[in-house]
C-alpha cells in the first residue's frame, strides 16, 4: 500500500480521566533521607511533575497544536508512519525531513516550524516504534530500517532533491538516510555526532584540550548517566513492563532526559504523554536493542555533504573522530546556549544554522 492518508489526533476523554486516576494512585516508591538525587531523579522532583500532569496539563491544548498541522500516515515496509508535512509557499523550496530522537516525539521540531516554513517544505515523521507511528508488530526496525522507509516516504511526496536533520536517535538515522539514498538527499545536518576513540592510541595524540574537555564530558554521561541506554540495548521488554502500567513509571524514566533546566513542564509531559497514550514505551525501547544487535552495522563513511550544531549542554562532538567517520563535513557550528532539544529551548538558533547550512546545498 502506498496510500497517504489524513491523520487527526483525538484521545478519548476516557484515556485521559485513566490517566489521571493512574496518577493519583500511584504507589510511590520510598526514598533515603536527604539522598536527593543521589540514586537517580529526587522523589519529591517527580511527585511534583506528576502532581501537575495530573492536575494542571492541558492534552487537549497539545492535540490543538499538533493536529493545527497538516499531518497524514502512510504505510510503509509492513508498519504505519505517521507525519507532519507542512509545505512552503514556494513550491520549488527545498524539503527538510527534521527526525526527532528517544525519549523525543514530532514536539521536538513544532516550534521550528515557524521559522522554516516559509522557505522550506517540511516532514517531521514519527519514528516507527514511536508515538503515532506504532507499535511496530515485527522484530528488526533498526536505524537503518528506518533510513530506509523515510527514503520511501519522501519519494511518495514526490521529493527528488531533499535535506534531512537529525536529534538525538535522528541524528544516528539522518546521516543513514544519506547512505541510503545518496541520489537524492543533498545534505545531512545534525545536533550531535556519535563518533567515539576507536582505541588506537595514535588517534588521541594531537587532541586539544578543549577535545579533552569534550571526552571528559562524554566520560561523565557514560558513567552516570548512561543505564538506559544498557537496558534497553539488552533487556527493553523488562523496563517496558512497567513503563505501559505506569504513567508516573513513563514520567520518571522520561525525566532523566529531560532534567535541562530549559525544558519546560508543558514541552516533557507533551513528550510523556504522547508514548502514554500510543503505548509506545516497549517498541521505541525496542530502538536500542535493534541497533545494537543489527549484523549490517554501518561500516562506511559517509560522503554526503554534513554539517553539525553543537550546543553547549548538550552531547559534545568531537571533530578529530566527526571526520574519520564522515568524510564530507562541510559545516560546523557552535553556539553559547542551548540544550540536547535545540529545537524547543532555542528554535530561532537551530532553524538559523539549517538556513545557512542547507543554502549551501
Amino acid at each position: 500500500m502506498t496510500e497517504i492518508r489524513e491523520f487527526h489526533i483525538a484521545i478519548d476523554d476516557a484515556d485521559i480521566d485513566e490517566l489521571r486516576l493512574r496518577l493519583t494512585r500511584t504507589r510511590w516508591t520510598d526514598q533515603v533521607p536527604g539522598a536527593g538525587s543521589l540514586y537517580g531523579d529526587d522523589v519529591a522532583d517527580v511527585k511534583e511533575m506528576a502532581r501537575y500532569w495530573a492536575g494542571e496539563f492541558d492534552w487537549r491544548a497539545v492535540e490543538a497544536r499538533l493536529n493545527s498541522f497538516p499531518q497524514f500516515v502512510t504505510e510503509i515496509d509492513g508498519t504505519n508512519v505517521h507525519f507532519l508535512h507542512v509545505t512552503s509557499p514556494n513550491p520549488d523550496a527545498l524539503p527538510i525531513m527534521l527526525i526527532h530522537g528517544w525519549p523525543g516525539s514530532v514536539m521536538e521540531f513544532v516550534d521550528v516550524i515557524e521559522h522554516l516554513r516559509e522557505d522550506h517544505h517540511l516532514v517531521i515523521p514519527s519514528i516507527p516504534g514511536f508515538g503515532f507511528s506504532g507499535p511496530t508488530t515485527e522484530t528488526g526496525w533498526h536505524s537503518g530500517r528506518i533510513a530506509k522507509a523515510f527514503a520511501e516516504l519522501m519519494a511518495r511526496l514526490g521529493y527528488q532533491r531533499y535535506g534531512v536533520h537529525g536529534n538525538d536517535a535522528g541524528a544516528i538515522i539522518a546521516p543513514q538516510l544519506g547512505q541510503v539514498d545518496p541520489a537524492h538527499v543533498v545534505g545531512v545536518h545534525v545536533t550531535q555526532i556519535f563518533s567515539f576513540p576507536s582505541g588506537d592510541p595514535a588517534e588521541m595524540e594531537g587532541l586539544t584540550e578543549d577535545d579533552y574537555r569534550r571526552l571528559g564530558v562524554l566520560q561523565n554521561f557514560w558513567e552516570t548517566m548512561s543505564g538506559y541506554a544498557k537496558l534497553q540495548q539488552a533487556r527493553p521488554q523488562n523496563v517496558a513492563f512497567a513503563l505501559a502500567d505506569s504513567p508516573v513509571g513513563q514520567l520518571a524514566w522520561t525525566m532523566q532526559l529531560m532534567g535541562e533546566p530549559a525544558v519546560t513542564k508543558d514541552f516533557l509531559l507533551a513528550n510523556v504523554a504522547i508514548y502514554w497514550f500510543t503505548a509506545t514505551a516497549g517498541s521505541s525501547a525496542r530502538l536500542y536493542f535493534e541497533d545494537a544487535h543489527r549484523e549490517d552495522q554501518p561500516a562506511e563513511p559517509t560522503t554526503v555533504p554534513m554539517g553539525v550544531a553543537i550546543f553547549p549542554d548538550d552531547f559534545q562532538t568531537i571533530r578529530r573522530f566527526a571526520e574519520r567517520d564522515h568524510h564530507n563535513l562541510v559545516h560546523w557550528s557552535e553556539f553559547e546556549r542551548g540544550g540536547h532539544y535545540s529545537g524547543h529551548d532555542s528554535p530561532e538558533l537551530l532553524a538559523g544554522d539549517l538556513k545557512v547550512f542547507f543554502a549551501k546545498m
